[in-house]
């Protein structure tokens, strides 16, 4: 196997390992490794970890369910609101510049960050 191989392999096991700790956020994990450690172009990295992020999130949901920790009532308006925004995100996202796009989840993980830490 190549080394960049190698690379995705082990980022794609980062992002699933976070994903299921944390019950999300693989792609915060996902999108550096892709776009430092294995040189993928920024806008590739960003499509990317959304396509590798939702069966993530899907075998990470269904382990939560089968577990008894996930409550589907509750989940189902998060889930279309959450539908709803990746459409809209989905279709914004080529036209959005990349240095604002930076920006944007820059200031998302430090978001996330500081209300983890208070």
């Amino acid at each position: 196997m190549e080394k960049k191989h190698w690379r995705y392999l082990v980022s794609g096991g980062l992002a699933g390992l976070t994903n299921g700790l944390f019950g999300g956020g693989g792609g915060s994990v996902l999108v550096p490794l892709l776009t430092r450690w294995c040189r993928l172009e920024e806008r590739k990295a960003f499509a990317t970890s959304v396509a590798v992020i939702f069966p993530l999130c899907l075998l990470s949901a269904g382990i939560y369910l089968w577990r008894g920790g996930l409550e589907v009532g509750t989940a189902l308006p998060y889930l279309l609101g959450g539908a709803l925004g990746g459409w809209l995100g989905g279709r914004w996202f080529k036209g959005v510049r990349m240095d604002w796009l930076r920006r944007v989840f820059g200031l998302l993980l430090l978001y996330g960050g500081v209300r983890c830490l208070l």
